[in-house]
C-alpha cells in the first residue's frame, strides 16, 4: 500500500534554516576506471560516503531515503559503467541530489576509501601499501560544481632539533654518520579542490606526501630494510612544519598548469614519541597564492 503522508514537507516549528542534513557513514563499492592510476583500470573501491543537502526554514525535514537511493543507483551503475574518478562520482551524486531534493539550494558529498598500490622497500622488496583517498564535491544550485581529491599518507619524521642537541652533548658534531634523534609517525594529508573537470591524479599526491617525509614507511620490513629506513630518516630530519612546506613546494613545482583558483590544503600531524602530545601544522591557500609566495623565495 502506498502511503500518502509526507511529514517532511510540513512546516517546521522554529523557522531556522539548516545548512546540512543528510546521512553519514554509508558504505558502497564503487568501480573506478582510470588509465593514469598506478593500479590501472577498473579498481573496485570500498567507499565510506557522507551525503548532505541544506534545508529551508519553512520545511520540517529532509527526505533522507532519497540520499541513500542516489548512492545505491550510483554504486550499481558504476559496476557496468565505471566512474573516471572518485571526485567525478561525487560530482555526479551532488547533481542527482539537487534533482531529487527540489527544495535544496546546496548539496555536498564527502568520500573516503582505502586504496592499495604496489611499492618497493629500499632494498627493492615488493610490497603492497595502503593509503586513504579523500574525495568530494559541492554544488550550489545554478553554479558550477567544485570537486575535491586528496590522499592521506603515513610516513616517518626524525627531529632535527633533538639530533643536533644530542650531537652537541656527545661531542659528535663532526661524525660522518647520521646522529640519534626521536622519531614520529607522521600523517600527511593533501587535498586539492577545483572546478569540475580539472584532472589531478591521487597517485601523484601520494608521491608528493612521501617525498615530504623524512622517509616513507612500509608494512613489511626485513632487517636490512628496517635499518635503511632508520638511516634514511636520520639523514633527512624534518619538523612537522617542514613536511607541510616541502609538500607545498612540490605541489607548486608539479602543477604548473593548474588554474590559480585551485585550493590546496596540506596537513601534517606528527604522533610524537617522547611527548604525550602530538605536533600539528597546516596550510590552506589557492595555487595563485602559493605561486606568488614561492616566487618570492626562489
Amino acid at each position: 500500500m502506498a502511503l500518502k503522508c509526507d511529514v517532511q514537507y510540513r512546516k517546521g516549528e522554529s523557522g531556522f534554516r539548516l545548512t546540512k542534513v543528510g546521512v553519514t557513514g554509508v558504505h558502497k563499492p564503487i568501480r573506478i576506471s582510470r588509465a593514469g592510476a598506478v593500479n590501472g583500470l577498473n579498481s573496485m573501491l570500498n567507499c565510506c560516503i557522507d551525503i548532505f543537502v541544506d534545508l529551508p526554514a519553512e520545511q520540517r525535514g529532509s527526505h533522507l531515503s532519497r540520499n541513500v537511493e542516489v548512492l545505491q543507483t550510483a554504486a550499481e551503475e558504476s559496476l557496468t559503467h565505471p566512474y573516471g574518478s572518485l571526485e567525478g562520482m561525487a560530482a555526479d551524486i551532488v547533481k542527482r541530489l539537487l534533482d531529487r531534493h527540489e527544495y535544496a539550494h546546496k548539496a555536498e558529498v564527502q568520500v573516503t576509501a582505502d586504496y592499495f598500490r604496489p611499492s618497493e622497500t629500499p632494498s627493492g622488496r615488493k610490497t603492497m601499501e595502503m593509503y586513504t583517498l579523500h574525495a568530494g564535491a559541492a554544488a550550489v544550485r545554478g553554479q558550477p560544481v567544485r570537486e575535491t581529491i586528496g590522499a592521506e599518507v603515513i610516513g616517518m619524521t626524525a627531529c632535527p632539533c633533538a639530533q643536533e642537541s644530542i650531537a652537541e652533548m656527545l661531542g659528535a658534531k663532526d661524525s660522518p654518520y647520521p646522529g640519534m634523534s626521536h622519531n614520529q609517525r607522521n600523517v600527511c594529508t593533501i587535498l586539492m579542490s577545483m572546478d569540475e573537470g580539472t584532472e589531478i591524479e591521487a597517485d601523484d599526491l601520494i608521491d608528493i606526501a612521501q617525498k615530504a617525509f623524512s622517509t616513507p614507511t612500509f608494512e613489511l620490513l626485513k632487517r636490512e630494510d628496517e635499518g635503511q629506513v632508520v638511516i634514511n630518516a636520520h639523514t633527512n630530519t624534518r619538523f612537522v612544519e617542514d613536511v607541510v612546506r616541502s609538500a607545498l613546494t612540490l605541489v607548486v613545482r608539479n602543477y604548473t598548469d593548474l588554474p590559480d583558483n585551485v585550493e590546496v590544503k596540506v596537513v601534517s600531524d606528527s604522533q610524537e614519541s617522547i611527548h604525550k602530545h602530538n605536533a600539528y601544522a597546516e596550510r590552506t591557500a589557492t595555487m595563485g597564492e602559493l605561486r606568488e609566495e614561492h616566487r618570492a623565495v626562489e
